[in-house]
């Protein structure tokens, strides 16, 4: 059976040539990081599947399915493991880079090899970025918040992708289903491509291996079985970790997100020196501290192999890069200390929120706000079919509205006009449909106020019964609105 399969595929051959490499200088635990990365990776993958089987991706629907999970001693486990697999994955990349840059195994023929391995390093970052949002509780509301801010203040083209990143003029479900595609589909699609090419590259070049300004005199060993041997050990404690801290210390669960409420996030650590940078400067040039010394940064990273001009790789040549990292990496450490203690003064001044375990025990009608039944709210009448129908709206407009008109629709002074109060809102019904389906451009003025705001499209975001429970939520029971009810079969026209 081996030899058939063989013959048709080479399998073996390949696997042999593969186990029987040659380390140059004989296996080191130097050279497991590299392994304990694609372990990581294989736990992630394989827990993410699992719980995409339990993750409803919508405002109206990421909360109550993580809850769900938590709720759930397996479900719950596996998304802690996820989790901590999370950040030993992005540890181990960034100790991959640093073990290579102090080793100066960037230097030819692997400068190509350094430019795969630091990609991958910001794709491991951009699937946590993304994934920081799917719970949909309040630090993952906010702190994505902060970054598609941070993103839409690049030049040219930051409006734009923090546009099409968010879905829209706000967060809710575009956003979320975006940030989804990207952390299930896209990311890790790169992820296995760059995994693919590193790989490949490595296998082209072979082991850079040891320092060495003579390497006539290093002993030789071989992949198999004393350099799989170490890597194994390693992947097996790092996987003893993760189940350790996915044990002991899950994440915290928070309430669901609420626009209108005044809180503080916390970002994840791997993003603590770059909130870290954001507070060394003033406000005008924060657009300095988070794309401009960043992106000059990466190039930097990613020109190493060319600055880098010395002849060897012995570290009596590059001393200069050596002080060089050991400075970066004594910012980046220093920045984040300084972030957790900031962060952590930051919140003690807010009010303390709830426990995980209230937030669990809370019924789901008491923890969000209530939604009725779709077939409770198709005439949107009067009386309790208008009832049903406004606390439908309430919902709608607390995940989709509120960020900008504010919980009880006062507006923000020159940009985004009241909804409480406001004439036009409790006008002619047609025209505030109109108004909410096609979105509003151009000054507009209330109250001889003008204001300048872009309200988005809704009609491809919102269904119609949406559109005209919201709707009614606005004209009924913000301020003193006390405007007719609209149907859905008014929204529909």
């Amino acid at each position: 059976m081996l030899n058939w399969i063989e013959r048709r595929t080479g399998f073996l051959s390949m696997a042999k040539d593969f186990l029987t490499e040659d380390v140059p200088g004989g296996a080191s635990y130097w050279y497991v990081f590299g392994s304990a990365t694609l372990f990581a990776m294989i736990v992630q993958i394989t827990t993410g599947i699992f719980l995409t089987f339990w993750y409803a991706p919508s405002a109206a629907t990421a909360w109550e399915s993580t809850r769900a999970i938590y709720l759930n001693p397996f479900e719950h486990f596996v998304l802690s493991v996820h989790y901590w697999g999370a950040t030993a994955m992005i540890a181990l990349v960034f100790l991959h880079l640093l073990q290579v840059a102090i080793f100066g195994a960037y230097k030819a023929p692997r400068e190509l090899q350094w430019i795969v391995g630091v990609l991958l390093l910001l794709v491991t970052l951009a699937l946590g970025l993304t994934g920081y949002l799917l719970p949909w509780d309040m630090n993952a509301y906010f702190a994505s918040q902060v970054s598609l801010n941070i993103t839409g203040t690049a030049p040219i083209a930051g409006p734009l992708i923090q546009n099409i990143a968010q879905g829209g003029g706000v967060m809710g479900t575009q956003t979320i289903n975006r940030f989804f595609g990207l952390h299930v589909w896209l990311m890790p699609a790169l992820l296995l491509l760059l995994v693919g090419a590193h790989l490949a590259i490595f296998r082209h070049n072979g082991s850079a291996g040891p320092v060495a300004d003579d390497r006539r005199g290093l002993k030789v060993g071989r992949f198999w079985p004393d350099q799989m041997f170490m890597d194994t050990v390693v992947s097996f404690f790092v996987f003893l970790l993760i189940l350790i801290l996915a044990f002991v210390a899950p994440p915290f669960f928070d309430q669901k997100a609420d626009p209108t409420v005044l809180f503080q996030p916390y970002p994840a650590w791997y993003f603590l020196a770059l909130f870290g940078m954001l507070n060394l400067f003033p406000p005008q040039l924060d657009t300095l501290a988070t794309i401009y010394i960043p992106t000059l940064f990466l190039v930097i990273v990613l020109a190493i192999p060319w600055i880098d001009r010395s002849m060897t790789r012995s570290f009596g040549s590059r001393k200069g890069v050596l002080w060089g990292i050991a400075l970066v990496v004594a910012v980046i450490v220093g920045l984040s200390v300084q972030s957790q203690l900031r962060i952590m003064t930051l919140q003690g001044q807010n009010p303390p929120s709830l426990s995980e375990a209230q937030i669990l025990a809370a019924p789901v009608a008491a923890a969000t706000p209530a939604v009725a039944p779709a077939a409770a709210t198709s005439t949107g009448a009067s009386g309790t079919t208008a009832s049903a129908s406004a606390a439908h709206g309430a919902a709608v407009f607390s995940q989709n509205c509120a960020s900008c008109h504010g919980a009880q629709g006062q507006g923000l002074p020159g940009t985004f006009p009241p909804l409480a109060n406001n004439p036009f809102v409790t006008g002619d019904p047609s025209k505030v449909i109109a108004a909410v389906k096609n979105g509003l451009h151009g000054a507009v003025s209330v109250g001889g106020q003008t204001y300048n705001g872009q309200m988005p499209a809704w009609k491809s975001q919102l269904s119609t019964q949406d559109i005209a429970d919201v709707i009614t939520y606005i004209r009924t029971k913000l301020g003193s609105n006390n405007a007719s009810p609209v149907s859905a079969a008014q929204a529909s026209k």
